[in-house]
């Protein structure tokens, strides 16, 4: 009986059953970052310990970055001591480190793909929730805690349950103005935020084939959001060529039996899955949420729902998001007054969603009162902006174009929401709190829906805007 990638990377880097069930996993690559290691490290000082294999751990600074100011002493005392914390590290465990004079310093999710860190067939962990990013070139990707970041510098391996496999087509072909993330909040939508806890997400199906790495590392980067810890796309040739050449790909010779072993772990056609579900690309239209999950999500042109409208069970908390938001049930989502645009993070933050969004964007002007800023992911996406002169018509329009980092996908550095201001926001969390204010709003949505509430002044359907 066939094997599914998931089922094959785990069997190749279990080292052990334990008494608890667990498997004691090997981590192939572990990312660090200066939020979830401090900690770590000041453990395994306090035991007498090394990093295991520091050749295998990678540390970027991302959350706490300002994206407005590149010089030292931050004004945030904390954040000013966290980036001299894992600088000394780093340095005293033989970590590389891309720090901001390096010209690779970006979001720890977006340089592991752009340097060729991240590779097929691996096993990859990060103290951070989005670390199912990586799944997009067929790793088995884990957000872990600062303990097991503790116990995989120490080790390499950590203790975790396997999980079951639910293999999510979608099929057929999407309609234009409908983009990858359009793809992930219909399927979190459906599928709700807890219905992936205990699985990892296989995705599949013509759209995930026809899709760009780009485009498929922003559905595996909010599979967390649909409580599924792991979410991959098996690896194809789009997924070689996009990794050939990077600077930590295999060179040579390395390279032809690198992919050849990188093709062995793609599931076998006869392989069974726990769960199978399926979606038509027809059905999805431009999708965005209301409420304060990623799963409280309705398509640009349906009404926010009533209370009358959903399951018993999620009256509650249906009824929670509706007062924070300040909306009136079974109004429409379009139309609402937004306060800030923001255009960045680890799902939306890479070149080809600044080039989708400024085609869009070029020969507008953000609305009037609207604070409009464009983040790139990390300083090579900045450069490549740059280059194709796209930070440009992003200045044009009236967006402030910042240097690379998380910003206000949450709330660990200056770019903040303020009162309860309205955010139309490429990001991936819809949290009470999570863009700094704690009566903030976040809408989330794809980056060309972005552009067209920055420039409209309210939440609006691209295709309207764009297209009319």
């Amino acid at each position: 009986m066939g094997k599914t990638l998931f089922e094959k990377v785990w069997d190749a880097h279990a080292v052990r059953q334990l008494a608890n069930g667990q498997t004691q996993l090997l981590i192939g690559t572990h990312l660090i970052h200066e939020v979830t290691s401090p900690q770590a490290f000041a453990m395994l000082r306090d035991l007498g310990l090394k990093v295991k294999f520091p050749r295998r751990t990678f540390a970027t600074v991302d959350h706490i970055v300002p994206t407005d100011k590149f010089e030292e002493p931050y004004a945030d005392p904390l954040a000013d001591a966290m980036i001299k914390e894992l600088r000394k590290n780093c340095a005293q465990f033989g970590v590389t480190f891309f720090d901001r004079s390096t010209g690779r310093q970006g979001i720890v999710h977006i340089i592991g793909p752009e340097l060729g860190i991240t590779q097929p067939g691996t096993t990859i962990a990060c103290g951070d929730s989005h670390t199912s990013t990586h799944g997009a070139f067929g790793a088995i990707a884990f957000g872990i805690g600062t303990t097991q970041v503790r116990d995989v510098l120490a080790t390499q391996t950590m203790a975790i349950g396997k999980l079951k496999v639910r293999r999510i087509n979608v099929d057929g072909h999407l309609r234009p103005g409908v983009y990858a993330k359009d793809v992930i909040l219909h399927i979190i939508r459906k599928l709700g935020v807890n219905g992936g806890t205990g699985f990892a997400y296989e995705y599949g199906g013509e759209v995930f084939d026809r899709f760009s790495m780009e485009e498929r590392m922003t559905v595996c980067n909010m599979s967390i959001e649909g409580g599924a810890r792991v979410g991959y796309v098996n690896p194809d040739q789009k997924t070689f060529d996009f990794l050939n050449g990077r600077p930590y790909s295999p060179k040579g010779a390395d390279w032809n039996k690198a992919v050849e072993r990188w093709k062995s772990f793609a599931s076998d056609r006869d392989a069974t899955y726990d769960d199978v579900v399926r979606f038509k690309a027809e059905d999805i239209e431009p999708t965005v949420t209301w409420g304060i999950n990623p799963g409280q999500a309705v398509f640009v042109s349906e009404n926010i729902p009533t209370l009358a409208e959903v399951p018993e069970s999620d009256k509650a908390i249906t009824q929670e998001a509706l007062e924070h938001m300040k909306f009136e049930p079974g109004s429409p989502i379009k139309g609402k007054k937004i306060d800030v645009a923001f255009l960045g993070s680890c799902t939306n933050g890479r070149l080809s969603d600044f080039q989708e969004a400024a085609k869009f964007l070029q020969g507008h002007k953000v609305a009037p009162g609207v604070k409009a800023i464009a983040v790139p992911g990390s300083q090579v996406v900045a450069i490549l902006c740059h280059d194709l002169g796209i930070d440009k018509i992003f200045q044009e329009a009236g967006f402030e174009w910042r240097d690379a980092g998380c910003s206000m996908c949450l709330a660990m550095n200056p770019d903040k929401l303020v009162g309860d201001q309205l955010c139309a926001s490429s990001s991936n969390r819809n949290f009470k709190g999570r863009q700094g204010s704690v009566t903030g709003r976040t809408l989330l949505m794809s980056p060309v829906m972005v552009v067209a509430a920055a420039v409209t002044g309210k939440v609006a359907d691209p295709r309207e805007v764009f297209h009319s």
